[in-house]
C-alpha cells in the first residue's frame, strides 16, 4: 500500500504527454508547500525540485519563460489599476451630478444658498487673517534690507563723528563717496515711482557745486563763498522745513537727511576744523577769504554773500522753471509731484499757502518762486557769522540734526505706533464682524440643510 503511494507521487512530479496531470508534471512553487511542511530544508528540497536525474528539457524551458509571466503580470495589474480610476473618475462625477441635481431641487423648493454663503464667509476670513498677518509681519518685522539700512545708517552716523572730530582733514573724501552712491541711487529710486522731479531741487544742485567747488574749482573764491551762503542757509533750514528726519531704518529719510546736512558738515570741516597750513595748499579759495583783512575785496561781506549767492540761484530757478515747470506741465497735470506741488498741499493750511492759493491759478507758481527766494535770501542773513565762528558754526548744526532727530522720534513713536495700532484696529473690526457672519451662516446653512433634507424626503 505504502508503495504504490510513493509510486504515484512520484509520477504525479512528472508532465504527461498531452500536457494533463495524469504522469509526468513539473515541480510545483506553491508557497504552501514551503510554509506548511514540517520537514525543515532538506524535505522541502526534496518534495519541491526533483533529483537531477529525473530533470527534463520541459523543465529548463518553463523557467526560461518567467520574465514573460512576470511581464504578463504587471500589465494585468497596470490595466486593473487604470480600471479602478476610470470607475472612480465616473464615481466623482456621478456624485457631483447627484449633487447639481440636489441643489437645483432645493433651489426650485426655495430652500436659500447657504452653504455658497458659508463657503464664501469662510473665504472672506480666510483673506481677513492672511491680510492681518501680512500686516502684522510687516509691522513687527523688518525686512532684510531695512536690517541693512539701519545698520549702515547707524555705523555711517559713527564714523562721520569719528572723522568730523579725528579726522577733518579726510572728511571731504568721505561726504564724496557717499554723495556718489547716494544721489545716483536716489534718482533711480525716484524714477521708479514717478517722483525724480525733486531730483532737480535747489539742495541736489548745492551738493553738484560743492563737488564742484572740492575737486575743480578749488581756487574760486565766488564759487565757494555761493556754495556756502546755499548749504548753510537754504539746505540746513530745510531740514525742519521738509520734515526730513533720522529714520535709521528707511533709506529714503537717510538720504534725504544726507542731501541736507553734510554739505553743511563738509563746510564746517573746510572751514573751521582743517589746519591752516592744510587748508592754504588744498582750499586756497577759503584760506583767503577767511583769513583776508575786512578792508580787502577779498574779505565777502553780507552784500557779497547775497549776491553771488543769488546768481547760481537764479541760473537753478530759470532752468527748473524751463526743464520742469514748462516742458513737463502735462505730466505735472497727470499727477507727477514736484516741490511746488508737495509744498502747496502740505502747506495749504498756513498763512503763506493760503496767500500763494490765493493767487490766480498762473500767477500761483510765480508767487511760489517769489517767496522761495525771499526765504532762501532770509536764510543767508546768518552765514557771515556761521563763516567766521566755529562755536557758532558748530551750535548751528548741533540744532539742525536735534530738529532731525526729534522728527525721527516723533515718526518711530507717534506716526508709526499710531499707524500701526489703526491698522490692527480695523483689521480686528473686520474680523469680528466676519466671524459674525461666519457664525450666522453656520446657522442658517445647518437650518437649509435640514430643510433641504424633509423636502427631498417628501419627494
Amino acid at each position: 500500500m505504502d508503495d504504490s503511494e510513493s509510486r504515484k507521487r512520484e509520477n504525479s512530479d512528472y508532465l504527461s504527454v498531452d500536457g494533463s496531470n495524469d504522469g509526468l508534471s513539473t515541480p510545483s512553487l506553491d508557497r504552501s508547500s514551503s510554509t506548511n511542511s514540517d520537514g525543515g530544508f532538506e524535505e522541502f528540497g526534496e518534495r519541491v525540485f526533483p533529483p537531477l536525474e529525473r530533470l527534463t528539457i520541459f523543465d529548463i524551458l518553463e523557467n526560461l519563460a518567467l520574465p514573460q509571466r512576470l511581464e504578463r503580470m504587471q500589465q494585468a495589474m497596470q490595466n486593473q489599476a487604470e480600471k479602478v480610476r476610470r470607475q472612480r473618475t465616473k464615481l466623482t462625477e456621478r456624485a457631483l451630478s447627484s449633487t447639481n441635481i440636489l441643489v437645483g431641487e432645493l433651489r426650485k423648493r426655495g430652500v436659500p444658498e447657504e452653504d455658497l454663503k458659508l463657503e464664501k464667509y469662510r473665504q472672506r476670513v480666510k483673506n481677513s487673517v492672511e491680510r492681518l498677518s501680512r500686516t502684522w509681519n510687516d509691522a513687527k518685522t523688518v525686512t532684510l534690507k531695512e536690517k541693512i539700512t539701519f545698520t549702515l545708517a547707524v555705523m555711517n552716523l559713527i564714523i562721520s563723528a569719528y572723522m568730523l572730530g579725528a579726522f577733518p582733514q579726510n572728511f571731504h573724501y568721505w561726504y564724496t563717496a557717499q554723495v556718489l552712491v547716494l544721489i545716483p541711487l536716489r534718482w533711480y529710486k525716484y524714477r521708479q515711482i514717478g517722483f525724480h522731479y525733486f531730483v532737480a531741487d535747489l539742495c541736489y544742485f548745492v551738493n553738484v557745486l560743492l563737488l564742484l567747488s572740492i575737486w575743480f574749482f578749488p581756487q574760486s573764491k565766488r564759487l565757494f563763498i555761493s556754495v556756502f551762503c546755499l548749504a548753510m542757509g537754504n539746505n540746513a533750514v530745510a531740514i525742519p522745513m521738509w520734515r526730513n528726519s533720522v529714520v535709521f531704518h528707511s533709506l529714503d529719510k537717510v538720504t534725504s537727511v544726507f542731501i541736507h546736512f553734510m554739505p553743511c558738515a563738509t563746510l564746517h570741516c573746510i572751514v573751521h576744523l582743517l589746519p591752516v597750513t592744510l587748508q592754504q595748499v588744498r582750499f586756497p579759495a577759503v584760506h583767503t577769504i577767511k583769513y583776508s583783512p575786512p578792508t580787502a575785496p577779498e574779505h565777502y561781506r553780507l552784500k557779497d554773500m547775497i549776491l553771488w549767492a543769488t546768481l547760481p540761484y537764479a541760473i537753478w530757478q530759470l532752468s527748473y522753471h524751463i526743464l520742469i515747470t514748462v516742458r513737463k506741465r502735462d505730466k505735472i497735470a497727470a499727477g507727477r509731484p514736484t516741490s511746488f506741488t508737495w509744498l502747496r498741499r502740505s502747506y495749504k493750511n498756513t498763512f503763506l499757502g493760503k496767500l500763494v492759493l490765493s493767487c490766480p491759478e498762473k500767477a500761483q507758481e510765480p508767487a511760489f518762486m517769489a517767496i522761495q527766494y525771499l526765504y532762501a535770501l532770509t536764510t543767508i542773513l546768518p552765514c557771515p557769522l556761521w563763516f567766521s565762528s566755529l562755536h557758532a558754526s558748530g551750535a548751528f548744526l548741533l540744532i539742525v540734526f536735534a530738529w532731525a532727530s526729534w522728527n525721527g522720534a516723533t515718526y518711530y513713536i507717534d506716526i508709526f505706533g499710531k499707524r500701526l495700532e489703526r491698522e490692527l484696529e480695523t483689521l480686528r473690526v473686520e474680523v469680528a464682524r466676519l466671524n459674525g457672519a461666519l457664525e450666522g451662516g453656520s446657522r442658517d446653512a445647518s437650518r437649509g440643510r435640514k430643510e433641504g433634507k424633509e423636502g427631498v424626503e417628501g419627494m
